[in-house]
């Protein structure tokens, strides 16, 4: 254990590098995106994140979201308790059979106009869970599904990608992008 803590000591500390990106053109996204989302909403948008039964691996990349690294709030998007106050219920994982009732309800109570993201390939089809006596499948198959994001799991990055994609096709515009389809 002494050894351990001596090399952590000594050992440089394992960090990715920050993107090369002006300032100006953060500001210019994040300045449009909240334009958009305003316009859309009249305000921010919110997202309320469900898991309805995955490995946490997609739940780690979208907190990442949150970090100082990406900080998508300067973009607009806030990340809510309660889909009550939500626009977006960002799903991961297969949906078991005990998380089928409770993600209806979760799409229920969420306030028009909603849109749905399945994160990863385990909410698209149910990914390496599929056929499991305790899955009942992806996303699409309890709710409507408005964008898929690709990825096992998807980077922060992408996730991003996915919720501007998503944004934008909220226009009537629906468009293919990398992260997915949305619809319109």
């Amino acid at each position: 254990m002494r050894k351990l803590l001596f090399e952590s000591l000594i050992r440089p500390p394992l960090t990715e590098r920050a993107p090369q990106v002006s300032d100006a053109a953060v500001d210019e996204l994040a300045r449009a995106l909240d334009g958009m989302a305003r316009r859309k909403l009249g305000r921010s948008l919110s997202i309320r994140a469900v898991d309805a039964g995955s490995c946490n691996g997609c739940e780690l990349e979208m907190h990442a979201l949150n970090n100082a690294f990406y900080d998508i709030e300067r973009f607009g998007f806030h990340f809510v308790a309660s889909p009550r106050h939500a626009d977006v219920l960002l799903v991961t994982g297969p949906v078991t059979k005990n998380m089928r009732e409770a993600l209806k309800r979760t799409f229920d109570a969420t306030p028009n106009p909603k849109w749905v993201v399945a994160l990863g390939d385990c909410a698209k089809d149910g990914g390496c869970f599929a056929g499991s006596y305790a899955v009942v499948g992806g996303v699409s198959d309890v709710v409507p599904v408005d964008l898929h994001i690709p990825g096992c799991p998807p980077p922060p990055i992408e996730i991003l990608k996915g919720l501007i994609a998503l944004l934008d096709g909220a226009n009537g515009n629906a468009r293919k992008s990398q992260a997915g389809t949305a619809r319109a």
